[in-house]
């Protein structure tokens, strides 16, 4: 068959469901042996790095990859963002781009770059098809790539000559082995760490998520009462209203739950990406007692020693654990200092949620009033800016996945291709974005793609007309900020010209009516409400004031 044909092939033997991307000539075979597939369906979006994203939360979402697709020089540049994206957030994806014939790969010759080395820093592994033969090999390579733990982003290049190829070779069969597991003899002697301490507390990372992982996590802390401190990427880990959810950490300012931290003489540290949360933060003196309990060894860090590493699959290690607890009949703990301070974190996130402001509504209203109308498997996802931090502060997740916040790479225009990713994965579920006026104009041509796909989404758009973030940022470093302002579209102009459903509020106690009237709206639905980030200076003043009263 045609090389082109045989790529398309050995997608279809992987699984793979979904291509999201913007074609160009230099991956036109492959683009009309796509055509021909009963089993995948590509999805045509307005830029490439909307599309990354978009695959980028189809492989969050489902634990599979989907495919991204850019051809040769600006098309594949294009893609970079999102790639990077997923890779350091630990979602797995195919990324595939077109190249010039391998004939002027030597030479100076027209949108001719190298993407492979362009891709190789943001991906787990990058690599151009130079042979025909070699096809089923490296898709089978890519895909096993992608899926392992951590997971990540996978890159192949098909030039455009070697698409046209002839071949007899044939796509491998998959086949998919467990995870290897935890050595028992060290997970005996982390046990005994649990066991001896007084003050325990777990830090739930990006690989608590995984639905075997958070299920095993949740049994162990029924059976301890450890509390469950989450990274911004581990929400939903455990259920926001079990008594050992101790909600989010990770702002750059010490939080109330920072003080658990502060008491406690063991810390698990569970699925526990470092990217997301460094442990210069919270562990500055790199005298912390730390258990790591993960896929891999950690990284090396003078502020993260841990005194034992149990490497495996984390399902596993969490089961063997609850085995142990179920042997010893049980484990006593001081644990009285946690529930103290969630009460004091509760009285935060409730603080605002009966505010009644006309002009200007506050993020903690704003956060408070979308937990409201969505359901415990509906999903939210956040963009990047100043609005990041109070979604991260104050809105929690009943299930694993249903609250999706880039922390790793953090890029701004993430949430409306994402949006529209997660509704495709779950066409039944409410779907909200919740980005600022700046990180949604990024990607707004995808507002296109949502309505010719008829999206059922809502994204919350924070308007003040400005870099919120930076400036919050600035003002606290400085005492001033740098001119960071900007003007914006009509919104409902805007929503009209893509064919949305546009709805402007001004007033927080219409809020929730106003984003119940945007889900119950076929189609997707813009909904723009000004935000008072004078709340950003006073969050600071209160974080700063925080101090250890146990």
């Amino acid at each position: 068959m045609k090389a082109s044909d045989l790529f398309v092939s050995c997608l279809e033997k992987e699984g793979i469901e979904y291509i999201f991307g913007v074609p160009g000539e230099e991956n036109a075979d492959f683009m009309m042996s796509l055509e021909k597939s009963d089993k995948i369906k590509f999805i045509l979006a307005r830029h490439e790095q909307g599309a990354a994203f978009m695959a980028e939360i189809y492989g969050r979402l489902t634990g599979n990859p989907a495919g991204c697709l850019g051809t040769l020089g600006p098309g594949a540049s294009n893609l970079i963002t999102g790639v990077a994206d997923s890779n350091m957030d630990r979602a797995p994806m195919l990324v595939l781009t077109g190249q010039g014939a391998t004939q002027r790969l030597h030479k100076e010759s027209h949108q001719v770059m190298d993407v492979v080395a362009m891709f190789r820093p943001v991906t787990k592994w990058a690599e151009s098809v130079r042979l025909a033969s070699t096809i089923p090999e490296m898709i089978r390579k890519a895909v096993r790539l992608a899926r392992t733990e951590k997971p990540g982003a996978v890159h192949i290049e098909l030039p455009e000559d070697i698409a046209k190829h002839e071949t007899d070779a044939q796509p491998l069969t998959p086949r998919r082995f467990r995870r290897s597991v935890p050595d028992d003899k060290i997970v005996s002697r982390a046990f005994e760490l649990i066991k001896n301490a007084r003050r325990p507390v777990i830090v739930a990372g990006n690989g608590c998520i995984r639905r075997r992982a958070s299920d095993q996590l949740r049994a162990f802390c029924e059976k301890t009462g450890i509390g469950v401190i989450s990274t911004f990427m581990a929400k939903g880990a455990v259920d926001m209203d079990a008594d050992y959810s101790l909600y989010t950490v990770g702002l750059g300012s010490k939080d109330r739950i920072n003080l658990i931290l502060d008491e406690a003489d063991l810390v698990l540290t569970i699925g526990f990406d470092m990217v997301e949360y460094h442990p210069s933060l919270w562990n500055p003196n790199g005298d912390k007692n730390i258990l790591h309990v993960d896929f891999l060894p950690t990284e090396i860090d003078q502020c993260y020693l841990p005194e034992i590493e149990v490497v495996g699959d984390l399902a596993h290690a969490l089961w063997m654990f609850n085995e142990c607890v179920d042997a010893e009949g049980g484990l006593s703990f001081d644990l009285s200092h946690q529930r103290q301070i969630k009460k004091e974190m509760q009285l935060d996130l409730s603080e605002y949620s009966q505010d009644k402001t006309q002009g200007l509504i506050r993020p903690q209203k704003a956060v408070w009033d979308a937990r409201q109308v969505m359901g415990p498997k509906d999903i939210l996802l956040s963009d990047v800016g100043a609005h990041k931090m109070w979604v991260a502060r104050h809105y929690h997740a009943h299930e694993p996945n249903t609250c999706l916040i880039p922390n790793g790479f953090c890029s701004m225009g993430f949430a409306l291709p994402g949006a529209i990713a997660a509704s495709i994965v779950y066409p039944e579920r409410r779907i909200m974005g919740i980005a600022g006026d700046a990180g949604f104009l990024m990607n707004v041509q995808e507002m296109e793609t949502a309505k010719r796909l008829k999206s059922n989404i809502v994204m919350l758009v924070w308007e003040d007309n400005a870099y919120g973030l930076i400036a919050w940022k600035q003002t606290n470093e400085f005492g001033r900020h740098t001119d960071l302002s900007f003007g914006n579209p009509n919104w409902m102009q805007l929503a009209d010209a893509f064919g949305w459903n546009g709805y402007s509020c001004d007033n927080s106690e219409a809020l929730s009516d106003v984003l119940e009237q945007a889900f119950v709206e076929p189609g997707p639905s813009l909904v723009v409400i000004p935000i008072d980030y004078r709340e950003n200076a006073l969050l600071t003043k209160k974080l700063g004031e925080i101090t250890c009263v146990i």
